[in-house]
């Protein structure tokens, strides 16, 4: 194997500036409708910030101390967790780690193979982590986690990057699912607020 620069593993300090530029970047407060049809006054968005360079690198090296030490992929949903899982995979060939992405389409493919999953596809059986940008009620992760499994994959975990609280981690649950969040919108909203009083 090649080899390349050395990533600094995830510390305080990173995760600080990251929940700093989520309450500066990806966070909104006012009246909004959600993904998932329901009405909230807090709105996350956090591609300002994972599409973003400084973002995805500290975005990157957190979901990486999240991933099981077993999973040989990282997986999501398009849109959303495209870059992520992109990152992730980069900040784990840095650290020395074998872990691929993929990018679990909305639909299948309509044309050429109809495939569902982007990327280079492990065996059957492969323990596989799912990662998201924001849960709510869970749905998109679970489309992404349901595909995977229907794949022939083992899925145990999806880490996200905010926990909006609102019933994923219940979803999760009751899919026999572990779900771990970098942060609780309860933080992010707090940093924001504190921010511009």
């Amino acid at each position: 194997m090649t080899q390349l620069p050395t990533l600094p593993q995830a510390s305080a300090e990173q995760r600080q500036q990251l929940l700093q530029l989520l309450a500066e970047r990806a966070y909104r407060h006012g009246s909004f409708t959600l993904a998932s049809g329901r009405t909230s006054d807090h709105y996350v968005n956090c591609k300002p910030v994972s599409l973003s360079g400084e973002g995805l690198a500290l975005l990157s090296a957190q979901m990486l101390e999240l991933v099981e030490p077993e999973a040989v992929a990282v997986a999501g949903l398009t849109l959303g967790a495209d870059p992520l899982v992109s990152g992730v995979a980069v900040a784990a060939a840095l650290s020395g780690r074998a872990l691929d992405a993929l990018i679990v389409r909305k639909e299948a493919k309509g044309h050429g193979t109809g495939a569902w999953l982007e990327g280079p596809l492990p065996e059957a059986g492969s323990c596989i982590t799912v990662l998201e940008d924001v849960v709510t009620t869970g749905g998109s992760s679970l489309k992404a986690v349901n595909q995977l499994r229907e794949a022939g994959y083992t899925v145990n975990r999806v880490v996200t990057i905010v926990d909006r609280q609102e019933g994923g981690l219940e979803a999760m649950t009751a899919a026999g699912l572990e779900l771990q969040s970098l942060f609780l919108l309860e933080e992010v909203a707090a940093v924001s607020a504190a921010s511009r009083s």
